[in-house]
């Protein structure tokens, strides 16, 4: 049995194109778009006729940057596959590629492995993994190749945390060469962990413990240093390299002047970057810790340049790094050691809906809001146009989106599985509607009708860019 649906008189945009048109579905995929009003628009028919009229019908949001149930710091992020897909969802984001972490000591199937039972038919949109490579030896150096062929092709590596996640220069230099060989996209944390530790130690000395010492200690010009770093090692691989978390207007120079030389590198950040500040991590009572993340919160002068980096494509897309920690049990780990709160914010549910507030603000235009948080991720990371998009063939995983509804952003009203929000009390114009994943809905006028297990494992294709 065929099951359509017809999405009539929206503004359809996308990273390319807005039009009024409608727009057709058909086993799960986008079958044809027509001009409203047009005889072709006319001639849709379906058992399901969805009005847009007044709205936006938008591509569903691609989140490549979540850690959903992830282990850190002694406890786990607070969302899991379940939760946290269904915040996605709730916020018009319908794929996710989440973070597979390999252990020192294990290998890389094992850790993927691991990631792929706690996915598996729980979550509510489509997911995808990169792997965390912690661990660089001769085996694991092979196990790329073999993930890049199933569809794992890209591989995150930290400068910063040692100990834990950390890599040295020649660790990450031969895992460079191996992806410059099989194709995949090296993703890195780019601060100097060895001399924030150094920082860190001494604050903690001086009875610096708050945690606005957290954004003092990872110091700007050691996010520029790493990022500087890592470009320069990625030139000498011959490889693409993709800076996550971008946070300091010293490093997208960096990322600036290596574009402009003609190196395939590229950088993301993330609404926390663009929306929040230093001014946050300084709230009393220990609040500040709910703002606790790596790279962390800069002063608000930084925003601005992030913002021109958005505009100029230094900067090509925009993730959440999604990793929520409760305030209570979990943030309070760090009192009085600001080193022991967990690193993360929530926001897996805020992205779409911030950066229309962008769009509202000035800051970007509406074609680029898609591209920075639908098309770019998707063709980033090999999934394009099966993602990202509005055409034909194209997975129907479509947002209908109000422009002009007001909401204010609350732990009230979120779904994400956490005891704040980060934006709480921030007004915000334009909000998610109606949601469907492959042509399912999955919101249905600001009604959850999606269930776990709705969202299946997508393998992806490399780079787009590199090609």
């Amino acid at each position: 049995m065929s099951s359509r649906t017809v999405i009539r008189g929206g503004l359809v945009i996308t990273a390319s194109d807005e039009i009024h048109a409608d727009v057709l579905i058909e086993d799960g995929r986008i079958a044809a778009l027509a001009a409203s009003g047009t005889p072709a628009a006319e001639a849709f028919s379906a058992e399901r006729v969805i009005d847009a009229t007044g709205k936006y019908v938008i591509p569903g949001g691609v989140d490549a940057h979540t850690h959903m149930e992830l282990p850190f710091g002694g406890t786990f992020a607070s969302d899991t596959f379940e939760t946290g897909t269904r915040a996605a969802a709730w916020g018009g984001t319908t794929t996710i590629v989440d973070f597979a972490v390999q252990s020192v000591g294990h290998s890389l199937r094992e850790g993927l492995d691991a990631w792929h039972a706690k996915a598996e038919g729980n979550c509510a949109i489509d997911y995808g993994f990169h792997m965390i490579v912690s661990d660089v030896n001769q085996e694991t150096l092979k196990e790329m190749d073999l993930l890049v062929e199933e569809g794992v092709t890209s591989f995150k590596q930290f400068m910063a945390y040692p100990g834990v996640f950390y890599s040295d220069d020649g660790q990450i230099l031969r895992a460079m060469q191996r992806s410059a060989e099989n194709g995949g996209l090296i993703m890195m944390h780019a601060e100097n962990g060895i001399a924030i530790d150094v920082l860190v130690e001494q604050a903690l000395e001086r009875g610096e413990t708050d945690p606005r010492y957290h954004g003092e200690v990872r110091k700007a010009l050691l996010e520029a240093e790493a990022t500087h770093r890592a470009i320069k090692l990625a030139q000498v691989a011959g490889a693409p390299l993709y800076v996550v978390h971008v946070s300091a207007m010293e490093a997208v120079a960096e990322l600036a002047r290596a574009r402009d030389e003609g190196l395939p590198v590229f950088g993301e950040t993330c609404p926390q970057y663009l929306f929040l500040s230093t001014d946050n991590l300084a709230e009393p009572d220990f609040e500040g810790s709910k703002y606790v993340c790596s790279t962390p919160l800069r002063p608000k002068e930084h925003q601005a340049k992030l913002w021109q980096g958005l505009r100029t494509n230094d900067l090509q897309v925009v993730s959440t790094d999604h990793c929520p920690f409760c305030f209570v049990g979990q943030k309070e780990l760090g009192r009085g050691d600001f080193s022991k709160i967990p690193n993360g914010l929530p926001g897996v549910e805020n992205r779409m809906d911030l950066l229309h507030q962008a769009v509202v603000d000035g800051h970007i235009s509406r074609r680029r809001w898609i591209e920075i948080a639908c098309a770019t991720p998707a063709r980033m990371f090999g999934l394009y146009p099966k993602k990202g998009t509005i055409a034909p063939g194209a997975d129907a995983d479509v947002v209908i989106y109000d422009p002009s509804a007001e909401q204010v952003m609350s732990v009230e009203t979120h779904h994400m599985n956490v005891d704040y929000s980060a934006y709480e009390g921030k007004h915000v114009t334009g909000r998610v509607e109606t949601v469907l994943s492959r042509g399912e809905v999955v919101i249905n006028e600001r009604e959850y009708t999606g269930r776990a297990g709705h969202g299946v494992y997508t393998p992806r294709s490399t780079c787009q860019y590199l090609n």
